[in-house]
């Protein structure tokens, strides 16, 4: 998995429940939370929320499951090496607790060089002891190392720490040099940090615990925070039970920043105050899409994959689905643009994802399907069907199967779409006990992520035996596999740019997965007391506030005039 995966919690809820929410000028029991301590425009004071539901007091940087994680605040409380940006991946990092990186050997060797001036919130400084410490503490506890960075040497070499790696971390390096840091001094007397709820938090970031309940934690400035006074005084995050409380909130003024999907966004929230609501929702290199289980037939057949990708109607996602929030794919590739633009092969660019049935339909006629009595079946004369499952709730994905299921039909394809618990759903697709199904891909600094996460031959699994890191589809190919591989270790750009072009390639021609949208960095955000936002004009970082980046952010907020 993605280090920073978006919740897909923030995305069930159908339109009605929060159109229901908006008219009552109502929200639920986190309402009179949210205003009880002076509410959005206080001094000083910046409001947060998601729809996440009441949180246990666990504030451990490192477990996904933790408040400080679901919530975002513990960008907050400790700090990165450098600094990336996931939707400008070809710009370099920005310097943070290390003020300069060298990698050597092929990506085999990093040192990092620290800023002197780092300290921690309880006033002792921050040392290469702490960063050799914390990488120490993920090669150590992999429970921890949830990017699963196959750290060997480890090294401190005065203000210096040296990473040394068996194989090349080309495709990881951003994933190592944006690593926050924790004080030796502090979790190198806890016993097992895997389960430490870390309910003081000390870190070297500008905000510290002032107070947490189920419903609200609130940070507060550090007091004498080492890169110098902050603006935005206090930080309140909101934990409401649903997507209806959080909207509200977010419509009336009540949260100032989060991430919530909301059909009809206009009216639900830009036209309530349309002078100061705003949102963005770029995207990095990680997409939605339909996988297929290549494991069954006939979608082990190439051809017939190819076709159904050839007539999905991926406007018709983005506007009917995604209500226009999530960017649409344009590429048959499935790489996001602009994002990806410097990686798209030659043949791939101008390409595009418009339907063309009368196309998909001669792909399936050399392939030896045929068309009868608008019924399509496969070389052995059987029909082919299909069941297109997600979770009940899920209604963005629902939307999706259902216009997939209209436009497959166009090819004699008889679809019905099925709906399951979170749980269950999750249970069959690990084990393989799916048709089709939207999900989403992994997303990193490249279009490797995306790629690996859907056909790397090294994650494949049998059926009923579950693949909890990708490759749900049962994708095996020799070729893509390798081109993974080669990309991986190229000692060579052009090395990985033959790779790349050659997975692009797989991905159009044999159609593992169907991508249906990219997989947005966003946020609705108001600009009546805070202004130094992320925009499309100055995209210096994703604007969602669970990323490292917000941390830049509210470092980048000033009072509005």
């Amino acid at each position: 998995m993605s280090a920073y995966p978006q919740s897909r919690r923030v995305r069930a809820v159908a339109a009605a429940a929060v159109l229901v929410a908006l008219a009552a000028g109502c929200s639920d029991a986190n309402s009179k939370n949210s205003s009880s301590k002076g509410g959005a425009g206080a001094s000083g004071v910046l409001t947060l929320g998601k729809p996440d539901g009441p949180q246990t007091n666990n504030s451990n940087p490192f477990l996904a499951t933790s408040a400080a994680a679901t919530l975002g605040y513990r960008f907050m409380v400790y700090e990165p090496l450098a600094m990336t940006n996931r939707i400008k991946p070809a710009d370099k990092a920005k310097p943070w607790l290390a003020t300069d990186w060298k990698w050597e050997s092929n990506f085999t060797k990093v040192t990092f060089t620290l800023d002197s001036r780092a300290k921690w919130a309880d006033g002792k400084p921050l040392t290469a002891e702490d960063v050799a410490f914390t990488f120490n503490l993920l090669k150590t506890h992999q429970a921890l190392n949830a990017d699963g960075i196959p750290f060997d040497g480890i090294a401190v070499q005065g203000k210096q720490v040296v990473l040394t790696f068996k194989s090349s971390q080309y495709v990881n390096q951003n994933k190592i040099i944006q690593q926050y840091i924790v004080p030796k001094h502090i979790w190198s007397t806890i016993k097992n940090p895997e389960t430490f709820p870390n309910r003081t938090p000390v870190g070297s970031g500008p905000y510290q615990m002032k107070s947490f309940t189920p419903q609200t934690t609130t940070l507060t400035a550090t007091p004498a925070y080492w890169k110098g006074a902050t603006k935005v005084k206090e930080l309140r995050f909101t934990a409401y039970n649903d997507n209806s409380a959080a909207t509200t909130a977010l419509a009336t003024g009540k949260v100032e920043w989060s991430f919530v999907f909301m059909p009809n966004y206009k009216q639900l929230y830009i036209a309530k105050d349309p002078k100061n609501h705003k949102l963005w929702f770029p995207s990095g290199l990680g997409i939605h899409g339909l996988w297929f289980n290549t494991a069954r037939k006939p979608f082990d057949n190439p051809a017939l994959r190819k076709a159904m990708a050839m007539v999905v109607d991926r406007n018709a996602i983005y506007v009917q689905a995604e209500s226009t929030l999530y960017p649409e794919i344009t590429n048959p590739t499935g790489i996001p643009l602009p994002a990806g633009d410097s990686f798209l092969a030659p043949e791939y660019k101008g390409a595009s994802t418009k339907p063309d049935v009368a196309g998909a339909k001669k792909v399936l006629t050399d392939a030896g399907f045929k068309l009868s009595g608008g019924v399509l079946k496969d070389p052995s004369g059987k029909a082919v069907s299909l069941t297109l499952t997600d979770p009940a709730g899920w209604n963005d994905y629902i939307t999706g199967l259902s216009i997939i299921k209209d436009n497959i039909k166009q090819l004699g394809i008889e679809a019905k779409v099925k709906t399951q618990t979170a749980d269950a759903w999750g249970a069959d697709v690990a084990n393989g006990n799916f048709d089709a199904t939207l999900h989403w891909t992994n997303s990193g600094a490249t279009p490797y992520d995306m790629y690996q996460n859907i056909m790397d031959g090294a994650l494949l699994q049998p059926i009923g035996k579950p693949s909890q890191t990708g490759n749900f589809g049962r994708f095996n190919s020799p070729d893509a596999t390798k081109a993974l591989k080669d990309f991986a270790n190229a000692t060579e750009q052009a090395t990985r740019t033959t790779a790349m072009n050659s997975l692009q390639k797989i991905m159009v021609e044999q159609a593992p997965m169907i991508p249906t949208a990219a997989a947005p960095i966003g946020a609705e955000y108001s600009t009546k007391n805070w202004v130094g936002w992320p925009t499309e004009a100055n995209p210096y970082a994703p604007p969602q506030h669970t990323q490292p980046t917000a941390l830049e952010i509210v470092l980048n907020l000033k009072p509005a005039k």
